[in-house]
């Protein structure tokens, strides 16, 4: 869970690392930011991805113990999803697309237990892309915003050769999560909100891990329903009752129920979450209810649901932003797929 002001921008990967038994600190890179660029990507080259939908990659991957399946071969939809932050220890303000440990990284803690929520809906395109250093999220100078400015206009390159090249006309989900959210709802703005013929081709953004102000856009709004398309959803969960004036006024839609009112939907409703081990699936785990721009859930009953425990940000210890997909992973997944066969029903 991020403030407005974009304040802590991929701290979920922080929680990754002590998870894999690392000692991890926010730390400023040493160098300037002109002087440490790395060379820009080549999105013709299947080594610029983390994910298509003609090579073996985590976007494949499913729960283990499930019934879940990559049906990207026959799936009717495009995913462009954008990964969360991984670049936590860094020697330059953005990532390089050369570093295979920093890729690694991205593939198992962001791709496999994010991005293949959309392989029964989609046929998933991942961009690798410069992204920006976590410490930039925690600073305010030109360095900072030169990083996250050079992470996206990679970003908006991979969408453009996306479009000519890989797309043809194929209904699109626009998804992410945490820094792959804060720079698709740029690229929601800046491709889809004002352009008709685009719009029609969007099923819908998933802009989830970082807060939306619908106020953003002239066209699109929230998703008042579980089948609306051409729309965006986005939510970030946090424990039950507890306030975050930074997201007073965010837009927020109830994965449970995929509207967005405030009645609490009950555990009930929540037919599968997965854990951040990714190795099985819960039902009746989570419940949710919308509160003031934050989604709250009481702390789930089964194990590997994590929370933030960041010294220095008592503001993030009761986040769940770590699962905010794998709390409500089923839920997605279903209604992913029940969003394209809407679109598909509205195109005949």
């Amino acid at each position: 869970m991020y403030s407005v002001s974009k304040r802590g921008a991929g701290l979920s990967l922080l929680l990754a690392a002590v998870l894999a038994g690392c000692s991890i600190n926010v730390i400023r890179p040493k160098q300037t930011f002109t002087a440490t660029v790395p060379a820009a990507p080549d999105y013709s080259r299947p080594g610029s991805w983390a994910a298509l939908p003609t090579m073996r990659d985590s976007a494949d991957a499913h729960p283990a113990h499930t019934a879940f399946r990559d049906q990207q071969a026959t799936a009717p939809a495009d995913v462009f999803f954008l990964h969360l932050t991984t670049l936590i220890q860094p020697k330059s303000w953005n990532g390089d697309l050369a570093d295979k440990v920093l890729n690694k990284f991205t593939d198992q803690f962001s791709i496999r237990t994010q991005a293949s929520v959309f392989n029964a809906a989609g046929r998933i395109y991942a961009p690798r892309y410069r992204q920006a250093a976590l410490f930039s999220f925690f600073d305010s100078t030109a360095n900072a915003r030169n990083a996250q400015e050079l992470a996206y206009q990679d970003v908006k390159k991979a969408f453009q050769y996306y479009l000519a090249n890989y797309n043809q006309g194929r209904p699109i989900i626009l998804a992410g999560h945490s820094q792959g959210s804060f720079h698709a709802r740029r690229l929601l703005k800046e491709f889809f909100d004002n352009d008709p013929k685009l719009r029609r081709q969007l099923v819908a953004a998933y802009l989830v891990g970082f807060s939306v102000n619908p106020k953003e856009y002239q066209t699109l709004q929230p998703c008042p329903d579980s089948l609306a398309t051409g729309c965006y959803v986005s939510w970030n969960a946090a424990s039950w009752g507890k306030e975050y004036p930074p997201y007073v006024g965010s837009a927020v839609v109830n994965p449970l129920t995929w509207t967005t009112d405030t009645a609490a939907a009950p555990a009930s409703l929540n037919r599968g979450s997965v854990p951040y081990g990714f190795d099985r699936l819960d039902t009746a785990a989570v419940d949710a209810k919308i509160h003031d721009g934050i989604l709250w859930v009481h702390p789930p009953k089964p194990g590997g649901y994590v929370r933030f425990l960041l010294p220095g940000h008592a503001e993030l210890r009761h986040s769940f932003h770590i699962v905010d997909y794998g709390m409500f992973y089923q839920s997605v997944r279903r209604n992913a797929v029940a969003r394209v066969q809407a679109w598909e029903q509205r195109q005949k």
